[in-house]
Formats: structure tokens, sequence, C-alpha cells
């Protein structure tokens, strides 16, 4: 068993941590902590865990623990990640938050507008996208989980930059409320999102520079939007595809590339002549990608759990290959 802490446990994203955590084989929670419920047993800000774990929130760390995945919010996660660097712990991170996802200091102030809060730690993170990227490299200690619109569109649009198309690919994409946080904002609030859709950040979301990392030299226009429900991010990427294009990829179709593209990945799950639907990826750890497809017209849909595959299951996946567990090891 490994021993596992959990830092700023309190929030949608520890919730679905602990839950994680509690169900796998090989690992053990040993710490959650939260500043504002120290002293308090989870269940006080997660209460279906009420009678699940005796554990309770402390404000301080202790080294003494194989893995931490730490589910703080942009800027704090590379604080938190260099205040237990610098009290000796030299294990696994996996880090939740922004902080660790783009490769230098400068992109990262851009895109964020502050300054990076460890520029030190850097050069020792891996990028955890596992279908693209790969299990990490052996000796790997600092894992950045990518965010949720990013692993959706990245896993969508990679075979199409993998493949060398040129022409522009236009998404949208709407997530559910949770993907705000647990705090509470205007626009979170239930009577402003029931039965509203509403646009923000369009052509400027900060993922965006994570999809470029995953999807180099392609053209696309990103737009997204709240959708009026809790958990999952559903979308659809539109393009057009020539046979010509086809010839030049060295495939017949669509779906060869995305076979050719996902076909051994255990927790992307592929539908031919159909999009998915929502409901079919919330609650579970699976990427659902499918297309459907009229001349030369070509609709990639993609759905997610925000909360799991776009955060909690996705860090699951990436600890499972940094240790040598199977990928899906407690997340099938």
């Amino acid at each position: 068993m490994m021993r596992v802490a959990i830092l700023h446990g309190a929030g949608y994203v520890g919730r679905k941590l602990i839950e994680q955590v509690l169900a796998h084989p090989h690992l053990e929670l040993t710490l959650v902590t939260s500043r504002s419920h120290d002293g308090e047993p989870l269940w006080k800000a997660h209460s279906h865990l009420r009678g699940v774990t005796d554990l309770t929130f402390t404000s301080s760390f202790v080294p003494d623990v194989d893995v931490v995945f730490i589910a703080a919010g942009h800027g704090q996660g590379a604080k938190a990640a260099g205040e237990i660097r610098d009290q000796g712990y030299q294990n696994l991170i996996v880090d939740m938050s922004a902080d660790f996802r783009l490769p230098d200091a400068a992109t990262y102030e851009k895109r964020y507008g502050a300054p990076h809060p460890r520029p030190d730690l850097l050069k020792d993170a891996w990028y955890g996208l596992p279908e693209i990227t790969g299990p990490p490299p052996a000796g790997t200690k600092l894992i950045a989980n990518p965010g949720c619109f990013a692993s959706a569109i990245s896993l969508a649009l990679h075979p199409l930059s993998k493949a060398g198309l040129v022409n522009p690919v236009s998404v949208l994409a709407l997530t559910g409320a949770s993907g705000s946080g647990a705090q509470a904002k205007e626009t979170t609030h239930f009577p402003s999102r029931s039965g509203n859709v509403r646009a923000y950040k369009v052509f400027d979301h900060q993922h965006e520079a994570e999809i470029d990392r995953m999807a180099p030299g392609l053209t696309y226009s990103f737009v997204p939007a709240s959708g009026p429900w809790t958990d999952g991010i559903w979308g659809v990427a539109q393009f057009e595809l020539t046979p010509s294009d086809l010839k030049k990829a060295g495939i017949s179709s669509v779906r060869e590339l995305y076979e050719q593209a996902y076909g051994s990945s255990p927790l992307i799950r592929l539908w031919n002549n159909q999009l998915p639907e929502l409901h079919w990826s919330v609650g579970s750890a699976f990427t659902d990608l499918g297309w459907t497809q009229k001349g030369s017209h070509v609709a990639i849909g993609f759905a997610i759990d925000n909360l799991l595959k776009g955060a909690a299951t996705q860090a699951i996946q990436n600890t499972n290959l940094a240790l040598g567990f199977a990928e899906t090891t407690g997340l099938v």
C-alpha cells in the first residue's frame, strides 16, 4: 500500500480525489489538509463520507507519505508543492492546478496574469495526458494534471494534428457548474445558470496553451460555454476533410484515424457514426469520442466528466503509470 496525502482537500476536486483513493486497492489515504476545516472530520465538508472514513482534516503536512495530490487553485498549487519540497518531501507530487502545465514562466504569466510562484520547479514537471504523452519517464516526481477543457479538446484534436490536417477546426464546448469550483460566484448561482447557456473567454481560454502543446500545428478556434448542468464537458469540433487530405495522411477514413490513435487506450471509447452524449461520460473515467461525416464535412464529438477525467481519475491514471500499476487500476 502506498500512503497518500491530499492537500487542499475540501473542494470539489478534493472530494473526488478522496473517493478515488479510498476505492483504490493499492493506495491508503492517510492525510487530507484544509485550513478552514482543521480538526473536523472529512464528512463536515463531504457529507456522503460520514461512516465511510474516520479521517479528520489537518492544516499540517507530514512528509512521511509516498504520493501527494495537490487540489489547490491556480497559484496555490505551486506554492504548496514548493513548501513540501522545502520540508524535505521527495516523493511523487500530482498537481491539479495549472501551475506546472506550461513549460515556462513567461507563458504562465501571459495566460494566468501573475508571475509563476515557483519557476525553479518547472523543469521537473511532466505533463500527464497519458493517451498522448504516454507514461511519465522513470524517476518522475512531479506530474502536472491537465485542465478539463484541455483534456477533452486535446484528445479530440490530437489525431488531426498528427495526421497533418491543414484545414481550420471550429470547436464549441460546454462545461457544467462544478468546473467553476465550490465557492459561489454570480455565474454559477443557480438562477443565473439554470436554463441558460453563456459563452465566455471566446477565442482566449487559458487552456488553449495546453491544447497547443498537444495538437501542434493545428489551426483551431475555441468557443467555451457554461452549460446548465453540474458535471461534465460536452463539445464538438467541425472541419473539412477531403479525399486528398485522407490520402496525404495515409488513411482511408476518420474511423481509421481515431482507431490508430486510441484503439489501444483503455480509457477512451470510440463511437463510429455517432456523437457521444454527455450522460455516457459523467461519473466515469472514460473519454467518449465519436464522429459523423457528410461529404467532406466532419464533426468530432467529445465528452468527459470534468471532475474525473478532467481532474481526479486522470490524476489516478497518471499515478498508476508512475508507480507501475496497471493504468486502469481502481478506475474500471
